[in-house]
């Protein structure tokens, strides 16, 4: 069962989870954004926020996706959406902007400036990042 901190009233998934304790709202962080920016984020949340036991929230710098860790992160710039996800293999080539290895498993960065770019294989790495953790 998620925790919500009394002080910034952001879902954890317990009590003792650390975390930026500070209230940002999401609209603060697409402000000045393009709208085209803002519909790829809402795809990305639509897909993702309904599977089960996602708890959502924001930092200063990004919106994050935990199911018992966080698997996916979106952090909105000024012109993309630097998108990141886990794996158990290194990922390479095109649309992978960066693939490094943390904490026994890899990190994915992927950078998007239009919806015309989400893909089927996007969703099932994120999927994937998902059941690893």
């Amino acid at each position: 069962m998620p925790y919500t901190c009394p002080k910034c009233e952001r879902e954890l998934t317990s009590e003792n989870q650390m975390h930026y304790c500070a209230k940002v709202s999401l609209d603060s962080l697409f402000k000045g954004k393009s709208p085209e920016l803002i519909l790829l984020f809402d795809k990305l949340l639509a897909e993702v926020a309904d599977w089960p036991d996602v708890l959502v929230g924001t930092t200063p710098n990004c919106i994050t996706f935990i199911h018992r860790q966080t698997f996916f992160v979106i952090r909105p710039m000024q012109k993309v959406l630097d998108i990141k996800f886990y794996s158990t293999e290194k990922m390479e080539g095109p649309p992978i902007f960066k693939s490094i290895a943390t904490a026994g498993r890899f990190q994915n960065n992927i950078r998007m400036s239009n919806v015309s770019e989400l893909r089927p294989q996007l969703f099932s790495w994120i999927r994937g990042s998902y059941e690893l953790l």
